[in-house]
């Protein structure tokens, strides 16, 4: 069914709005993929604070030109959906990384990370890095790790200490 004019401004704005609050948006590709597979996808993007949003492609090239960000929707074919990451610039692209190998149906793109368009290639190469909390968590045992071991080596001495007193005792 055709959308009215007026339909289809409320659309250019929701678009225009959700890309001036984005943080990483996501070009995929869904042709072919179930519905029910579509509403797992958005519960899973929702969890990361994240959003799919389906338009006509001259919308969405409206949009971006609107908001400054170049690229050719056009060119682009299949079915067409943006994914909207707000808070975590990774988080969503993990999530549709994973979904796209759960399911050979969904495709990324491509897309604009730090307002900069990236390839299907770069987007996959950022949701294989590790989270922040990961990260954090590699750091704090690195930090960790020389005191930890000099207590290890310490209480080893002590060991050995208690060790030897208990065989002269015995």
């Amino acid at each position: 069914m055709a959308k009215s004019k007026e339909q289809k401004k409320r659309i250019l704005e929701e678009l225009k709005e959700n890309i001036s609050k984005q943080k990483t948006l996501v070009f995929i590709d869904f042709t072919g993929l179930k519905m029910e597979d579509m509403f797992g996808l958005r519960k899973k993007l929702k969890k990361a604070d994240a959003q799919l949003k389906v338009a006509k492609k001259t919308l969405i090239q409206l949009a971006l030109k609107q908001s400054g960000l170049k690229t050719d929707v056009k060119k682009i074919k299949g079915e067409f959906g943006l994914v909207f990451g707000y808070k975590d610039e990774i988080s969503p692209v993990k999530v549709v990384h994973e979904f796209s190998r759960e399911n050979p149906c969904l495709k990324i793109l491509g897309g604009f990370f730090e307002n900069e368009f990236k390839e299907a290639e770069d987007f996959i190469a950022l949701a294989q890095l590790p989270s922040k909390q990961e990260l954090l968590a590699r750091l704090s045992g690195s930090l960790a790790a020389p005191v930890v071991n000099l207590v290890r080596a310490l209480q080893y001495n002590l060991k050995g200490l208690v060790y030897i007193l208990s065989t002269i005792k015995e």
